[in-house]
């Protein structure tokens, strides 16, 4: 037998590599999507296990909605919602590839799409911040309501228990430390037509939402994402209304809670505003969605960023994630060739999430 003689310094270096290696591994390595219909929740299974857990995905954020048989409120239930044992069965596959996994429920904004509002201001109208916009026939963009999605009033009285029922039940069926608000693109706050909302300042009406639900969390040692574009000037950034804000709600990052974990989306460039949100001491990833080019970039930069600044600040840019803005069953169509856009060419979802984790499988 052969002994293998590895001098002292020798050895010191190898294992110094290999905790380095580990150190500059990302924290979140993630993906969101909308959660699957009943009928692909097995295939959506498969899909953890053969493609997410070996690129090492270790968060997954699974946008819930109405898509679940509530029992606190089942007037809210979609009319086909996953059962209670499909998601147990989502949350064991995700157990035993070691992912931790967030339900999301959009509050505050996007309570309405296209020409159709969702369940919460369709049940229950009161909550509407804009009650006088009507929605259209047919939805174009622009419109004279300047409508894009609605938005409930956070200061009606009777809102809170309602969607707190909701978040603690969804988080509970998911077994999850984490719940995603959303709050992102939300265009109607502070409204003059609002009874209650009406002359107050719009940035401290959002910080005032952010930090309630925060603060309802913290109650059960959870922890609260959200996106972040509405914490990033529009004007002076020139990032606009959709992927920053121009209805002064940016002036709120610096009144919500510094625990909160930003989810910094930009699809269109890739906008190196990790920086700002970590200067201003919150954590944040990063989130492509079709360009894969971008995303490359977007990755390449996350890694530069940890490694590039103090230790504080490094423990702020937590990673990167993967968002995909469709439901899990037509995703997976894409991602495995049964139906392609030719139009999109290489910018599509999948490609985009494959360049992304080509480039966290170099670095680690």
């Amino acid at each position: 037998m052969v002994k293998l003689f590895i001098p002292g310094i020798l050895l010191f270096f190898i294992l110094n590599i290999s905790i380095g290696f580990a150190q500059d591994s990302l924290p979140v390595r993630g993906f969101c999507i909308g959660a699957p219909q009943s009928a692909d929740v097995e295939s959506f299974m498969k899909f953890i296990s053969e493609e997410l857990a070996p690129r090492k995905v270790n968060t997954l954020i699974l946008r819930i909605d109405f898509n679940y048989q509530f029992e606190s409120h089942p007037e809210l239930r979609d009319s086909s919602a996953l059962s209670k044992a499909e998601v147990k069965k989502m949350v064991e596959v995700c157990r035993k590839n070691q992912i931790r996994i967030i339900p999301q429920i959009n509050l505050l904004g996007h309570q309405s799409w296209a020409s159709k509002v969702t369940n919460l201001l369709r049940v229950y109208p009161q909550f509407d911040e804009t009650p006088k916009v009507e929605m259209p026939a047919k939805y174009k963009w622009p419109n004279s309501d300047g409508l894009y999605c609605k938005s409930y009033c956070p200061l009606h009285p009777d809102l809170h228990p309602i969607v707190f029922a909701l978040v603690d039940e969804i988080c509970d069926a998911f077994e999850s430390d984490a719940f995603h608000a959303g709050m992102d693109e939300v265009f109607y706050i502070g409204e003059e037509q609002c009874p209650r909302c009406s002359g107050r300042d719009k940035a401290e009406l959002f910080a005032g939402e952010a930090n309630l639900i925060r603060n309802h969390l913290a109650l059960k040692n959870r922890q609260l994402w959200i996106w972040g574009d509405r914490l990033i000037d529009g004007k002076t950034t020139g990032m606009g209304m959709w992927e920053a804000s121009m209805n002064n709600t940016y002036k709120a990052i610096d009144l919500i809670y510094k625990d909160i974990m930003i989810c910094d989306w930009h699809y269109e460039r890739p906008d190196q505003t990790p920086v700002y949100f970590a200067t201003k001491g919150l954590c944040v990833i990063t989130c492509p969605w079709r360009i894969p080019e971008n995303a490359v970039k977007q990755t390449e930069d996350m890694f530069r960023f940890r490694a590039s600044v103090t230790p504080v600040m490094k423990d702020r840019f937590q990673g990167m994630m993967q968002t995909v803005w469709s439901g899990a069953g037509q995703f997976m169509d894409e991602f495995y060739g049964r139906k392609t856009n030719s139009k999109a060419g290489q910018n599509t979802q999948s490609n985009c999430f494959r360049a992304m984790f080509e480039v966290i499988k170099k670095h680690n």
